[in-house]
């Protein structure tokens, strides 16, 4: 299990080094580090209120830290500004809450969007082809592409946003809370596509999920976020045996027994 400082590893895509959040007196983290292996699936977990959302926006540079490093793919994104930051930020793919679709757009030209912004000089007819590729591949019909947001249904929308992340063929994939307002089917879906996907694109994952069932079914390892910083990194039998008392409610608690009763069902 990681330790709460870990040694640099310049191999790791992500390297986040005694970061502080703060906004005016409050401080969400304080001296938070975490390094994120090529390659997995990361379960990022914690209580409302423990800045799971802010870490996300601090590592793809919405979010200025107030104190800290963060490294990603080999780039300090702390000391970069915007335009300085487009050859990384290309390189990674963002699912938002909801989705985050502009509602005006269709499907087709919200996947588009970051085409243009990275790519301008593509032309109409390639950034088409793309955008229908990557809508299939998220798993909607291809249909879907002339669709507005409007005329999805919450897990379409997802998928929608999805295909916009994997838009840019990134290498590491962003999901804030992905299941979230799913049916358990549908959760299960998603899980399922995020494992293919990151199996067959070769993708690191970094997913901010309350979803046990996911923690379960597709994390490799899981981060825990308490105290203002990450207290724990493992899997998930490792962080119980830590005995922290909020890691001992949250997975040993009646859902989490439930999780791990469906994952060992599963696995049978």
């Amino acid at each position: 299990m990681q330790a709460n400082t870990p040694q640099y590893d310049k191999d790791a895509p992500i390297v986040i080094e005694g970061l502080v959040n703060r906004f005016g007196d409050f401080a969400v983290h304080e001296g938070l580090d975490l390094t994120v292996r090529r390659g997995e699936i990361l379960g990022v977990v914690g209580g409302s209120g423990t800045g799971k959302s802010v870490l996300m926006r601090s590592i793809i540079g919405l979010q200025r830290p107030s104190e800290g490093r963060i490294d990603v793919l080999g780039r300090t994104i702390t000391e970069l500004d915007l335009d300085q930051g487009i050859g990384v930020r290309r390189r990674w793919g963002v699912l938002f809450q909801g989705g985050a679709l502009f509602s005006t757009l269709t499907v087709g030209e919200n996947v588009e969007v970051p085409l243009k912004k990275y790519y301008p000089d593509l032309s109409p007819q390639l950034r088409g082809e793309i955008a229908r590729y990557k809508v299939i591949l998220s798993g909607l019909p291809e249909d879907a592409v002339a669709k507005y947001p409007s005329e999805l249904s919450g897990g379409m929308k997802k998928r929608a946003g999805l295909a916009r992340a994997l838009a840019l063929d990134p290498e590491l994939l962003f999901l804030d809370e992905p299941t979230a307002g799913l049916d358990p089917i549908g959760a299960a879906k998603f899980d399922r596509l995020t494992r293919e996907l990151k199996e067959t694109l070769g993708l690191t994952v970094f997913l901010i999920t309350h979803d046990l069932d996911t923690l379960y079914e597709i994390c490799d390892r899981v981060a825990v976020i308490a105290d203002k910083k990450i207290i724990a990194v493992g899997t998930i039998p490792e962080l119980i045996a830590t005995g922290h008392p909020w890691i001992e409610e949250y997975f040993n608690g009646p859902r989490g027994r439930a999780a791990q009763a469906s994952h060992l069902r599963a696995s049978e």
